[in-house]
């Protein structure tokens, strides 16, 4: 069965949702993440639905199940890279099948034109070899690997 890519309105509940499923250990050993309760996620939330937000972010569905997010931040269309990319797919049942890909190039179009974006950055920890891929496949080019608090890591940008 081929598989419906979708992305959805965050809400919420879904903000509860990836909130619990992200403390998994696999995803928590890849993914550093801003909120530490949950509370924290929604007031984070409902500070990207104000009109000055500079983050914006959408649910990744397939086949209608909500199975991750895909946010950008540090939206400043008077800096390079215009926008900072990050990404999760929460149940491992749809890891490494293309839906992290096949999101990541609809949700680069959506914020092109709703924030009329040039450039997108994105960081990830160098052990990480599937997110460098999904970057490596949408376009984005390795600008640097450097240290950081002990992890190494990588720097990605991409021309919109």
């Amino acid at each position: 069965m081929k598989n419906n890519i979708a992305l959805g309105d965050r809400t919420e509940e879904t903000v509860r949702i990836y909130f619990e499923k992200a403390q998994k250990p696999a995803i928590k050993a890849v993914l550093p993440q801003k909120a530490t309760t949950v509370e924290e996620a929604i007031a984070d939330y409902h500070k990207s639905l104000l009109p000055t937000a500079n983050s914006f972010g959408k649910t990744i569905l397939v086949n209608g199940e909500y199975i991750g997010d895909i946010w950008c931040y540090c939206i400043n269309s008077s800096e390079t890279p215009n926008a900072m990319l990050s990404y999760c797919i929460f149940d491992e049942n749809y890891w490494n099948k293309g839906i992290a890909t096949g999101t990541t190039l609809l949700f680069l179009e959506e914020i092109k034109n709703k924030f009329n974006l040039e450039s997108i950055g994105a960081f990830t920890y160098s052990n990480n070899l599937e997110s460098i891929k999904v970057l490596e496949k949408t376009g984005f080019d390795l600008v640097e690997s450097f240290e950081e608090d002990g992890r190494e890591s990588k720097y990605f940008q991409k021309c919109l």
